[in-house]
């Protein structure tokens, strides 16, 4: 690491798989105003729009063809947002990725270099940026995977007796 240009970041999100869907057109004209997805939809849409024209699918259903996700076009959205921070090395690998869906959800890993090797600010810049996708998650329509705790025990306990 010291002889490096870079500390290494490689953590993970839990998605709750059930938020994950298909984007509709109130989805993604509410995510090209995200400034690190317009140009990703302009260009994944045309890809897209092309590969199913091509392909003769019938779009009345989204099950045909290809179409965008919430969680495809978040991974786009976190490349992009670590791709311009300027914290993070961008001539050292930067990864993005969805890894193996478990019993807590769908892990998406950040993997990419911090600039700063000391250690209380390398943790301060990996806090900061897990912060932001912490809370920007929901702009997806996205929520986090958490293992139920005592309030929400609580919670569904008085809505039952309700």
């Amino acid at each position: 690491m010291a002889e490096s240009d870079g500390r290494r970041i490689k953590r993970a999100i839990h998605l709750d798989i059930n938020t994950i869907t298909f984007c509709d057109q109130e989805m993604l004209d509410r995510f090209a105003k995200i400034a690190h997805t317009s140009e990703y939809l302009r260009e994944k849409r045309e890809e897209l729009r092309a590969f199913n024209a091509a392909h003769g699918l019938d779009q009345s259903t989204q099950a045909n063809g290809r179409h965008l996700t919430n969680v495809g076009t978040f991974r786009a959205y976190v490349k992009a947002y670590l791709e311009n921070h300027p914290m993070i090395n961008r001539q050292m690998t930067l990864l993005v990725r969805q890894l193996q869906p478990t019993e807590r959800g769908l892990p998406i890993e950040i993997y990419a270099f911090c600039k700063d090797k000391r250690w209380a600010n390398y943790e301060a810049v990996m806090a900061d940026i897990f912060d932001h996708i912490f809370a920007v998650v929901r702009q997806f329509d996205l929520r986090l995977f958490q293992a139920p705790a005592g309030r929400d025990f609580e919670a569904a306990l008085r809505e039952a007796d309700e």
